[in-house]
């Protein structure tokens, strides 16, 4: 699959420029990036180029918007690649091992494959819609439904340029902070709903989330039996062209999903 085998030497590299990069950040080529306190370094470039030359290499008729560099390809097809090279970038220039590559392919604007790769682990998450969701090993990912008495283990997201005192964003903080057991900020979503998907957390709660690393994850999640839910309650889509202000979500086993959405209202 060319999305997998993409992923996955976009992920050794990464790997290795970390590797030789040892305790010297600074060669990673950490720069600014807008105006949020957002960062890039080499490894996003280097990775981001290699994997549009895989999948135009392949794929030359699609589409691909990728995290740094924008629109690719042929403009306006049915099929559409998103591309995040390196998704926690952040964690990388200050030393921290976790951060995954995301790759999406969405017909119509929305998902249909769904690949996270973790190069510190090297595993691969993957999911094709209707297909589930397997691991590099090729067992089905199937989130299961563990109810603690100390309340649930959850990821927090949001989009980029947010305000601080963003009101929306500290009344649910808030609500998380008083009902879950551990609220996590990875700074690294796709690696959050690999984690959901796998179990390991009991959900994800998105405000105003990137476009970018949102399909391949909540695919993946999905596909592992997770559902997503608005904010309200409502029906949920992960399309790419949902306006940033419907990009709000919660996402958990179905069983779980009413005491969250409770909690958060």
């Amino acid at each position: 699959m060319v999305a997998v085998e993409a992923a996955e030497a976009a992920g050794a590299l990464l790997r290795e420029g970390v590797r030789s990069a040892g305790e010297d950040l600074a060669g990673l080529g950490v720069r600014a990036k807008g105006a949020a306190g957002d960062v890039v370094t080499d490894l996003d470039l280097a990775s981001e180029k290699l994997l549009l030359e895989r999948i135009l290499t392949a794929y030359p008729s699609h589409t691909v918007i990728a995290e740094e560099s924008g629109l690719a390809g042929a403009a306006g097809g049915e099929w559409t690649w998103l591309v995040d090279p390196l998704d926690g970038t952040n964690n990388v220039a200050i030393g921290l091992p976790a951060y995954v590559v995301g790759v999406a392919l969405c017909r119509d604007g929305c998902p249909q494959l769904g690949v996270v790769h973790d190069p510190v682990s090297a595993q691969t998450w993957s999911a094709v819609r209707g297909g589930g969701a397997v691991a590099s090993s090729g067992a089905r990912l199937a989130a299961p439904y563990a109810p603690s008495p100390h309340g649930p283990l959850l990821a927090w997201t949001q989009g980029y340029g947010l305000a601080r005192d963003d009101t929306t964003v500290r009344r649910l903080k808030t609500a998380l902070d008083l009902n879950a057991r551990r609220v996590l900020q990875l700074w690294a979503p796709l690696l959050a709903w690999a984690m959901l998907a796998r179990g390991d957390i009991d959900g994800i709660v998105g405000y105003r989330a990137g476009v970018v690393d949102l399909p391949a994850g909540a695919l993946l999640a999905q596909e592992a039996g997770i559902e997503i839910r608005a904010l309200d309650g409502g029906p949920y889509e992960e399309c790419i062209d949902t306006p940033a202000d419907e990009r709000s979500f919660v996402a958990a086993h179905p069983r779980a999903l009413p005491g969250l959405l409770a909690f958060l209202g």
